[in-house]
């Protein structure tokens, strides 16, 4: 993606005169530069600035207000614990008449934040202490933002972790058979389909009152950790794009697929794809740490299940993107989206033979 014209950079309200960008930051879904700003002194501030990707998220304005919410809140309580606000969250810079964002002349929508400095981000957990800090991080959102009334926020994507309606979508797609693929992965849409009595645990949970709306993060996955580069500490949940209310199962569970494969999402040897139960061991008591008192008896109860849940999710959107021709997920190779299907159903297999060994880790970080 090449560069803004300097004419967007003027709109927003940064501190300073503008000295260049570094390209090396590059979003999967959004367009992102790091700007550099000289202050009168000399000192060097940095900020984020990206493009949002209207593809995905067909109403920014309604994510951009959903952030600017939850963000002022976390800022708030921060402040009243004690706590640093500008290393508790983003920090959204508004446009110099105000506003969360700025459209250009092409229609596109900019936003940005103020850099974090000294803070790391990483792509695949190395070591147990790492995960444990992801699941304080996540514990921490989810406490700060437990008396905030979740149903004042958008659904910026519908039904995004509903997963009997992505259940609708993957039986869709074997229906239209858009790409004429359905023959050749019949022992993967078995998989899925003999699973169908599994994926209304969370959604009928909240139907009837048992499991509670919260405000949720909804995109877990350890590389939306930040993480200060010289401790290893916590600082905080980045990459707030799906905020929005939600199960507190969704955000756990999906952490535990994409933390605890031993394996790269799209890895093609599935002999390499394994479940690591001390890094969930060491992601729970992270996340209890801080949760710990916060959780319903069901939530408790369907922790364990929740990583099975949201990986299944996760494959059968692989598996359905497949069987429609590779129109949603990025590819790089042909069968792409069917590898990534694959590792996701042994994954599922690996949960599947822990499952007790995880609800004892659960029930004894309780």
């Amino acid at each position: 993606m090449s560069f803004p014209k300097e004419g967007i950079i003027d709109k927003f309200d940064f501190s300073g005169s503008y000295v260049g960008y570094d390209d090396k930051k590059t979003g999967l879904i959004n367009g992102t530069f790091t700007l550099i700003f000289k202050g009168a002194c000399g000192t060097e501030k940095k900020y984020i600035l990206q493009k949002i990707n209207t593809s995905v998220f067909k109403d920014p304005a309604a994510l951009m207000e959903n952030i600017e919410k939850v963000t002022k809140y976390i800022q708030k309580m921060a402040v009243a614990q004690g706590k640093n606000p500008a290393r508790s969250t983003l920090n959204v810079i508004k446009t110099k008449d105000g506003k969360l964002y700025y459209v250009d002349d092409e229609g596109a929508y900019w936003r940005a934040y103020d850099f974090i400095e000294g803070c790391i981000t990483c792509d695949k957990v190395e070591k147990p202490e790492d995960f444990y800090s992801a699941g304080v991080a996540l514990g921490i959102f989810q406490k700060t933002l437990d008396s905030y009334p979740s149903e004042e926020l958008a659904e910026t994507i519908k039904n995004f972790h509903n997963t009997p309606s992505r259940y609708g979508d993957f039986c869709k797609a074997i229906e239209e058979n858009r790409a004429g693929r359905k023959d050749s992965v019949k022992d993967e849409i078995a998989f899925f389909k003999a699973r169908e009595s599994f994926y209304g645990i969370v959604t009928d949970g909240i139907a009837n009152g048992d499991i509670p709306l919260r405000v949720t993060h909804n995109d877990t996955k350890f590389n939306n950790v930040m993480l200060d580069k010289e401790t290893g500490e916590v600082v905080c949940l980045i990459d707030l794009d799906t905020v929005m209310p939600g199960s507190a199962l969704y955000d756990f569970g999906d952490s535990i697929r994409s933390g605890t494969n031993t394996a790269a999402e799209d890895e093609v040897d599935l002999e390499k794809v394994c479940f690591d139960a001390e890094l969930f061991e060491a992601y729970v008591n992270g996340y209890m740490s801080e949760m710990r008192e916060y959780l319903t008896d069901t939530e408790r109860r369907l922790l364990a299940d929740s990583a099975i849940l949201m990986t299944l999710e996760c494959g059968m959107r692989f598996l359905a993107d497949y069987l429609n021709g590779d129109i949603y997920f990025s590819t790089k190779r042909v069968n792409h989206n069917l590898d990534r299907a694959r590792n996701q159903i042994k994954l599922v297999c690996e949960m599947e033979k822990n499952i007790e060994k995880m609800r004892r880790i659960v029930n004894s970080a309780l």
